[in-house]
């Protein structure tokens, strides 16, 4: 069997996988947060907190909540980091330095868990499981909870009111993110990755010197790394570890965990705003974008120049061998067009276009299907803004299901898509003017650039990967990344909020015939331009001095 036609394979069952799991999963999920019964441990939760998961929340008082238990989250993890050194399990590691504590508590809140650190040289048992784990569940538990508080705001009308924070927090956690991370654990387990809490041991020479391994709950944390788009590794190689990701078929688990909840979430806004067909809208949309650049990358690392790598069969460089070009080029697409971030194979050595293909995926805002929750309100806003446009077209008042959207919600729209590419761009042109910073880059020229404008879109937009050859442990990077992390974060969700709250105060206006049918395929392909239209028009100029000039010249 060729590599092209393994590739192709391994697309064509991640694609069944995740068909059969869209149903079930979908209509799961719109139950849990359309119930009104609570489980007797969700019960003890809220006692134990404090909440009352009965009263309904207007948009501040839901923003407040988010933010509130986020920044609780960073004084935590951060305290963690900071007192390692005298806590049990440590595995002999001193505690963090705070620039790196800061940008790693924050990095783990916020769902991007970008890592300027070697995990296995790093981190003791307690920070890993006690620490940076619980994040992985709470921080994918946000972004869904903020994403069905907009699906409420389409859904209700003549009211403010867009649920409890705290009780589709819990929800998330307890129904959904715990049963499916359990399971997939085993499942990760039965295929040769490792879960237990052992400490350093040697396993041989290694270059003239021992080599050591230390244990971990690997499995467990690898679940939900992927499952709740977050991408944090335990060791620093990611996922491309054998004691992470030791198969080619844990690799398209790992793929599978990554994409079935953003694809399953389009079904659960259907079910909640009362239309499948507009689900399936969403759905079609984002399925074309990610099927899209998945073709597009498989391409670019197949089809190239050069003897050496047509005798090779593929741009292998940077490759894991165990699972080819092509299941290292669907990884690379599923991790940056989610907020997820792993990586079984590195970016950075992908071919010219392959690079920027990455950096383009994070750069559309990571809504194809984009992260936990994320991907669903970020497609959301941007059927907003198409629908905006079709009524530019036709000179009439644009709505979408069902609620008109005017100037505040416009606004609002608007200021979302421009905050990440705001913060990117100025970041990193800050980054690239002054002296220091620029003597992180490995390499110079356009690839150069590119190591730098990648860190900052990846935190800006919460992905967390990186393009290998940028040394981020230093006070400039932590800093600043730890910044666009957050700022990123949680400006979008305010905006996002204030959206639903206004959507839902809105009286529902009847269909007429000059109404846009948004379930049909005209409004997917309109959708799908207005993404790649606005996108390209604003990052443009900067792909063009990295991966481009650099794809190009080669």
């Amino acid at each position: 069997m060729g590599p092209v036609l393994a590739g192709v394979l391994q697309l064509l069952a991640l694609i069944a996988a995740l068909a059969l799991a869209y149903k079930p999963l979908g209509t799961y999920m719109a139950k849990v947060y359309s119930s009104d019964q609570h489980w007797r441990v969700e019960k003890w939760i809220y006692k134990g907190i404090g909440a009352n998961p009965d009263t309904e929340m207007r948009w501040p008082a839901y923003l407040r909540g988010v933010l509130a238990f986020s920044a609780v989250g960073v004084l935590f993890l951060y305290l963690l980091m900071r007192l390692q050194g005298v806590l049990p399990g440590s595995l002999g590691f001193s505690s963090i330095d705070p620039d790196q504590a800061f940008n790693t508590a924050v990095s783990f809140v916020t769902n991007t868990n970008w890592q300027s650190y070697y995990g296995e040289q790093a981190m003791g048992h307690v920070v890993q499981t006690a620490g940076l784990a619980v994040q992985n569940f709470v921080s994918a538990a946000v972004g869904i909870a903020v994403a069905v508080a907009l699906v409420r705001g389409f859904a209700r009308s003549r009211t403010g009111e867009l649920g409890n924070f705290w009780s589709d927090l819990v929800r998330g956690v307890i129904r959904i993110l715990v049963p499916v991370a359990f399971v997939a654990a085993i499942v990760l387990v039965a295929c040769g990755v490792i879960q237990n809490f052992s400490g350093i041991h040697e396993v041989g020479q290694f270059m003239g010197g021992q080599q050591q391994w230390n244990g971990g709950a690997v499995a467990s944390q690898e679940a939900i790394k992927e499952l709740g788009t977050n991408g944090g590794g335990y060791f620093n190689a990611n996922s491309a570890h054998p004691f992470e990701n030791p198969t080619p078929f844990s690799n398209l688990f790992e793929i599978f965990l990554i994409l079935v909840i953003p694809f399953s979430l389009t079904r659960t806004f259907g079910l909640m705003v009362g239309s499948v067909k507009q689900g399936y809208a969403i759905l079609a949309t984002m399925a074309t974008i990610w099927l899209g650049f998945t073709a597009l990358m498989m391409w670019t690392e197949f089809a190239h120049h050069g003897p050496a790598l047509q005798i090779a069969g593929g741009a292998y460089e940077g490759k894991e061998v165990r699972f080819g070009v092509g299941g290292s080029s669907i990884f690379a697409v599923a991790t940056t067009l989610t907020s997820t971030g792993a990586v079984d194979s590195f970016h950075s050595s992908f071919t010219g276009l392959g690079g920027g293909i990455t950096m383009l995926g994070m750069m559309l805002g990571e809504i194809a299907p984009g992260g936990t929750g994320s991907g669903l309100y970020g497609m959301l806003i941007m059927a907003i803004i198409a629908v905006f446009i079709a009524g530019l077209m036709v000179g009439r008042t644009p709505e979408y299901l069902g609620k008109k959207i005017g100037t505040r919600e416009i606004k609002l729209a608007a200021c979302y898509i421009l905050i990440t590419p705001a913060l990117v761009l100025v970041l990193a042109a800050i980054a690239m003017a002054l002296p220091t910073p620029a003597n992180s880059m490995t390499n110079s020229g356009a690839h150069g650039f590119s190591e730098i404008l990648y860190a900052y879109t990846s935190a800006a937009n919460n992905n967390g990967s990186a393009f290998a050859g940028l040394n981020a442990d230093t006070q400039w990077f932590n800093t600043t990344l730890g910044i666009a992390m957050l700022l990123g974060r949680f400006l979008p969700m305010i905006f996002v909020l204030a959206l639903a709250g206004s959507l839902a105060g809105q009286q529902p206006v009847p269909v007429t015939a000059g109404t846009l049918r948004t379930e049909k395929p005209l409004f997917t392909g309109l959708l799908v331009g207005a993404i790649l239209i606005i996108t390209g028009l604003t990052y443009f100029p900067a792909l063009a001095l990295g991966p481009l000039a650099e794809g190009l010249a080669s």
